[in-house]
């Protein structure tokens, strides 16, 4: 079968290949791939500018919904049919203190699907069966697909930060990621302002549609002058970077007010200077957020059912795997919002 491969450590060699079509072992499933999403940490794999392990030649992708076509020896709650979704930690070690704690997501030792183990971005896939969860009925597969993006949202807005009813909370980055955390903020009862530049006017109008109170072009106005005044010269209650951008990163540690809570959802590129004495200046409290768990999924899926989080929305392009360059390409420019590939269309 085809399969878009990472094929070699450094920047670029990434190239459609034949592999052989996988084939479920003892609890593991093989899945039909319907929809699979365009991660920019697919980007950052792409430019080999990532933190976490690679092991080419791998399948790339680990955003993806399908329906179960085949069981192995020992699989017990999934059949042929079931349409499903997947978590991306493919293996942890189940020794070290994180794992024991539950939170494998930050197991050192971790082997990600479509970084160390192949992904989605192939007609097929296999998992293991703790990784799979059902799709609720009411959501298709291209929302589905945005099921792993959402759960990241998930662990990043509700269980890493405390967020109360009518708190104001400022979002940079109102891509993808940025506009789930909205819906999660407003979910929660808080007061949303999103920040985005001229390039992201439909975004930032999405934003809106999505409930945002307030939108800022950052190119026009000056975003620390208006949640200053919002606030009394307070500052935001919470701060969700999710741009990946440095002059995000330096807005938020002078948004947000003292004793305030600032979280880092977006992977920047590379280092960069940041004013960080601030942090102990205001007292904030920061955190960073990577991947998901268990109960974000189920967090993630139960929103989803039941209507509480729109991710089809966010689908704005939907290609066949052969069209991986110009995805890539797409969501690397920030045209459209989420890019889709369909790796059984021809």
């Amino acid at each position: 079968m085809k399969a878009l491969v990472k094929f070699a450590p450094g920047r670029g060699h990434v190239e459609i290949r034949e592999v052989p079509e996988p084939v479920a072992g003892p609890g593991q499933l093989k899945v039909e791939v319907k929809a699979a999403g365009v991660c920019g940490s697919d980007l950052h794999i792409y430019h080999d500018e990532i933190g976490i392990t690679i092991e080419p030649p791998v399948v790339m992708g680990h955003e993806f919904a399908g329906v179960v076509a085949e069981v192995g020896d020992g699989v017990e709650h999934l059949r042929v049919g079931d349409r499903v979704t997947c978590e991306t930690t493919a293996w942890s070690c189940g020794r070290c203190l994180q794992c024991r704690l539950g939170h494998y997501n930050m197991c050192a030792e971790r082997k990600v699907v479509g970084y160390a183990v192949d992904g989605c971005f192939a007609r097929a896939c296999v998992v293991n069966e703790r990784q799979v969860h059902l799709l609720p009925e009411n959501v298709d597969f291209q929302a589905g697909a945005l099921t792993e993006p959402l759960a990241c949202a998930v662990h990043a807005v509700l269980e890493l930060t405390s967020i109360l009813a009518g708190d104001r909370v400022m979002i940079t980055g109102p891509g993808p990621v940025g506009l789930l955390c909205l819906q999660l903020v407003k979910a929660a009862g808080g007061f949303a302002l999103v920040c985005g530049t001229s390039q992201d006017a439909e975004r930032l109008a999405l934003a809106r549609r999505f409930g945002a109170d307030l939108t800022v072009n950052v190119d026009r106005k000056d975003a620390l002058e208006i949640v200053r005044d919002l606030t009394g010269g307070q500052g935001a209650d919470i701060f969700l970077e999710c741009a990946g951008a440095p002059q995000a990163a330096r807005l938020g540690l002078e948004a947000t007010r003292r004793g305030g809570q600032y979280t880092q959802v977006g992977l920047f590129p590379g280092p960069f200077e940041l004013k960080f004495d601030l942090i102990a200046y205001k007292e904030l409290r920061v955190t960073g957020s990577l991947g998901q768990r268990w109960t974000s999924w189920q967090r993630a899926l139960s929103l989803m059912a039941r209507g509480q989080v729109d991710t089809g929305s966010l689908v704005s392009h939907v290609l066949p795997l052969t069209e991986w360059r110009e995805a890539f390409r797409l969501a690397e420019e920030g045209q459209g919002l989420k890019i889709v590939l369909e790796p059984a269309s021809r």
